[in-house]
């Protein structure tokens, strides 16, 4: 016989086991809660904004026509930037304990479409330290650009600096609990209809016509303990006397 299930079915079984989900859905926002606040190291960010403008030259060549150019050279500063040669002395200049490869894991290169100004981002677990790296790594690459490319076009626009109360970037408790409340709740219902599923056993008398596919005739009272019988003789003793 094939076996359906109903949609009361399965919010009988959700009312049956609510209690186990309500649990599993608490456990895992409590879990997410403590490592989002305990267990996880704050990440700070700050940036940078150096912008790419070579001044035109004494022969008379067109604005425009130097613009492009610097367009067109931003893709490669962003790789430089990023590059061991520039990191390798942001890395001895600071003294961090980390090497160029770790360092490049912490910095972010990007700029608008169409736009000459770079911005460079760094993220690092002490604030401070963040703004140290970015605003190094935007002096070593606006001197060493110089002798590499053979140009005169980086200016800062807006160097990094720290803010009175920075706030980290990473984790964000709030959102972390909210996807462990999601999460938890599909476990909780899961677990639920699995348990459901593998709980065979009858129950009731609905469960035996399920069972055996046949209608029940009749349903024998619960024997009573001897104690409880004594006590109910009691009782209707009491009521005669009255």
């Amino acid at each position: 016989m094939e076996e359906t299930i109903s949609l009361q079915d399965l919010f009988k079984t959700i009312r049956k086991r609510l209690g186990l989900i309500i649990l599993l859905t608490l456990l895992a926002i409590i879990i997410a809660g403590v490592v989002s606040y305990f267990l996880l190291t704050p990440v700070y960010e700050t940036s940078t904004e150096i912008l790419v403008n070579q001044n035109p030259a004494e022969t008379g060549q067109l604005i425009n026509q130097n613009i492009q150019t610097d367009l067109q050279l931003i893709n490669t500063y962003s790789g430089i930037i990023k590059s061991p040669a520039i990191l390798d002395q942001v890395v001895e200049e600071l003294d961090l304990d980390m090497n160029s490869d770790q360092l490049d894991n912490n910095i972010t290169v990007s700029n608008a479409d169409q736009s000459q100004i770079i911005n460079i981002a760094v993220q690092d677990e002490d604030p401070a330290r963040a703004v140290d790296i970015a605003n190094t790594t935007v002096d070593v690459f606006e001197t060493d650009i110089q002798d590499l490319m053979n140009v005169d076009n980086v200016s800062v626009l807006s160097p990094a600096v720290l803010k009175e109360n920075p706030e980290p970037v990473s984790p964000n408790p709030l959102l972390n609990m909210a996807i462990a409340a999601v999460v938890g709740l599909m476990l909780g219902v899961g677990i639920a209809f699995l348990l459901e599923y593998l709980d065979t056993t009858i129950k009731d008398e609905q469960d035996i016509e399920e069972f055996l596919g046949i209608p029940v005739i009749g349903v024998i009272s619960p024997i009573l303990e001897k104690a409880e019988l004594v006590k109910e003789e009691k009782v209707v003793k009491r009521k005669r006397e009255k």
